[in-house]
C-alpha cells in the first residue's frame, strides 16, 4: 500500500466529511475549512478496516446520475407512502420479495440495499451473499416482478456502472 493509500484511503469520504462539517458549522472560516479537512483527514484511515473488499473502480458521471435518481425516488415515495398511510388502508398490499443479485460483490450489494431502505415504503431485511439475493419488504406491491425489475434498472445496474463490476 502506497504513502497515498494510507494516508488517504478515502479521498471522496474525506471531501465528504469536509463539507459536511462545513455545512454544520454554517461559517466558512479559515479555522472550520481547517477543522473539518482535520476531521476528513483522521477519520477515514481509523474506518478503513471496516471497508475490507471494496472496488478499485469508480466512475463520478454514473454515481451524480444515480444520486439524481435516487433523490427523486425518495421524493416521488414519500408522496405515495404519505398517501398510502393518509388513504384508505385496506388497499395496502404489503409484501416480501427475493431480487436476484447480479453482482457477487458484497460492497456494492451493501450499497443496493442502503438504496433501497432509504426509500419510503421499502426495506432490505437481509442480503444473502451465497444466493446472490437481498430479501426486502414492501408496503405496497402490486406486481413483484414489476418491482424487481424496476430495482434492478434503477438502482443494482447504474451501481454496477459505478463500480464497474
Amino acid at each position: 500500500m502506497s504513502l497515498r493509500e494510507r494516508l488517504l484511503p478515502q479521498p471522496v469520504l474525506t471531501l465528504v466529511i469536509a463539507t459536511l462539517w462545513l455545512v454544520l458549522a454554517s461559517d466558512a472560516s479559515a479555522g472550520n475549512i481547517l477543522l473539518g479537512l482535520t476531521i476528513g483527514l483522521l477519520i477515514p484511515p481509523f474506518t478503513s478496516v471496516f471497508w475490507p473488499g471494496r472496488p478499485h473502480t469508480f466512475r463520478l458521471g454514473p454515481a451524480l446520475r444515480l444520486l439524481i435518481v435516487v433523490l427523486y425516488d425518495v421524493l416521488v415515495a414519500n408522496i405515495a407512502v404519505a398517501r398510502i398511510v393518509l388513504g384508505n388502508v385496506d388497499r395496502i398490499r404489503p409484501a416480501f420479495v427475493d431480487v436476484p443479485l447480479d453482482t457477487a460483490d458484497s460492497y456494492v450489494a451493501t450499497i443496493l440495499g442502503s438504496i433501497i431502505t432509504l426509500t419510503p415504503g421499502t426495506l432490505t431485511i437481509d442480503i444473502d451473499m451465497e444466493k446472490r439475493v437481498a430479501h426486502i419488504h414492501a408496503l405496497d406491491v402490486q406486481d413483484s416482478s414489476m418491482l424487481i425489475a424496476e430495482i434492478k434498472k434503477r438502482y443494482e445496474a447504474p451501481l454496477k456502472e459505478i463500480f464497474g463490476c
